[in-house]
């Protein structure tokens, strides 16, 4: 992340579990630097940054706007309420995962949640013009036909053995999983593997 950020191609998104950094002076507290054990001396980690809780990205030449949150905005009690549901997920629902008792606030691990997530958040791109959005946050990979609510969701990055994503490129959107295989002979690799797409973004595009 720091070699992307050297190049300024790093944005960062606040999400339910981060929100701690929209405070600025925290941000500069704890990631302008790092402490070189090598060195004995504190050396620039990411100095300069700010998070936001959304991103537009812009093409060039059509000018379609692509609208990108953690989705999290959508919740109030991961949204609003973030700093109670954070001590309680450290203080009880961590504990009780032991049980196989799961935290009944997040919309990952409880469906009724995770539908009234991506309700809110559909009703509020078709009320916006049917804007190209992509959310996390409810951990499930959305990848739209042209023609439906332009709602993407990139998925998951907790899995044992693989991460979802979704990769925008040459004016193409593709829903892509990278994941770790094993050779025949076996070696222990990171795989591609194509999902859903690639679909253009112009195909979204709505006037």
């Amino acid at each position: 992340m720091k070699l992307f950020y050297a190049e300024n191609r790093l944005y960062r998104l606040v999400g339910n579990h981060d929100m701690v950094y929209m405070n600025q002076k925290f941000v500069e507290k704890t990631l302008y630097t790092y402490f070189d054990k090598i060195t004995g001396k504190d050396a620039p980690l990411f100095p300069g940054i700010e998070f936001t809780e959304g991103l537009i990205l812009k093409h060039e030449t059509t000018e379609q706007e692509i609208f990108m949150m953690h989705g999290h905005q959508a919740d109030w009690m991961n949204y609003v309420g973030w700093k109670f549901n954070r001590f309680m997920v450290r203080v009880l629902w961590r504990q009780l995962q032991i049980f196989g008792i799961g935290d009944p606030t997040s919309p990952a691990k409880n469906y009724k949640e995770l539908i009234k997530v991506e309700r809110r958040t559909k009703r509020w791109i078709v009320e916006n013009k049917n804007l190209f959005t992509i959310i996390g946050h409810t951990h499930r990979p959305r990848f739209p036909e042209p023609g439906d609510i332009a709602f993407f969701n990139d998925g998951s990055c907790v899995h044992p053995r693989s991460i979802t994503g979704l990769e925008i490129e040459n004016g193409e959107i593709s829903l892509i999983k990278w994941q770790i295989s094993t050779t025949e002979d076996g070696i222990l690799k990171v795989q591609r593997v194509l999902l859903e797409g690639p679909q253009k973004l112009i195909d979204y595009k709505t006037e």
